[in-house]
């Protein structure tokens, strides 16, 4: 494998890593933090909140640009194949929640960090940060599956390289078998 593949491999798994994370960090909020939501109230919400939301903010504000610039960069390499819809898919992704999350759910994030002393507007500003959150993480997933459709193409392409060579010439040369245990 040439030096310039390595790098072009190591930043598609790069890009995997930052898809999987959203995709972890997404789920993990609907299947563990959502359901305590109506135990919440505005005595205990801050330290199950606020502070989480702030360091997860730092981190994936550097972890997005890390994954625009991957997902150019890969699109860019693949501009002449089939494989360059992935990372643009990607790219659109990204770039739909991060402005999600600006226009939407910052301002949910602000409020809470300020400070709610109300029942019911903690209950409707959870509600909304929830609703909004769940379209969120439904554009990580299809981050998530933009990447994986990226390696099972790769993987599928590369089981066929003699026979799709020998086709364009007009050989004929059988199927590989496969090998059954």
């Amino acid at each position: 494998m040439k030096r310039g593949d390595l790098l072009h491999l190591a930043n598609a798994c790069l890009l995997f890593l930052c898809t999987s994370m959203y995709l972890g960090t997404g789920w993990s909020l609907i299947l563990f933090t959502f359901p305590i939501a109506p135990q919440l109230t505005v005595d205990n919400y801050y330290l199950q909140f606020v502070p989480q939301v702030q360091a997860a903010t730092r981190f994936f504000t550097v972890m997005t640009a890390v994954m625009l610039l991957s997902a150019g960069i890969l699109a860019w390499r693949e501009r002449r194949s089939a494989l360059r819809w992935y990372p643009l898919l990607v790219l659109l992704a990204v770039v739909v929640a991060t402005l999600l999350t600006r226009i939407f759910i910052f301002p949910y994030n602000a409020e809470m960090a300020a400070g709610i002393t109300s029942p019911e507007r903690l209950a409707e500003v959870l509600g909304a940060w929830m609703r909004t959150n769940r379209i969120r993480v439904g554009l990580w997933s299809v981050q998530w599956l933009a990447t994986l459709g990226y390696f099972v193409h790769r993987v599928l392409r590369a089981e066929r390289p003699v026979v799709a060579r020998s086709t364009r010439y007009g050989l004929s040369l059988p199927r590989r078998r496969e090998a059954h245990a």
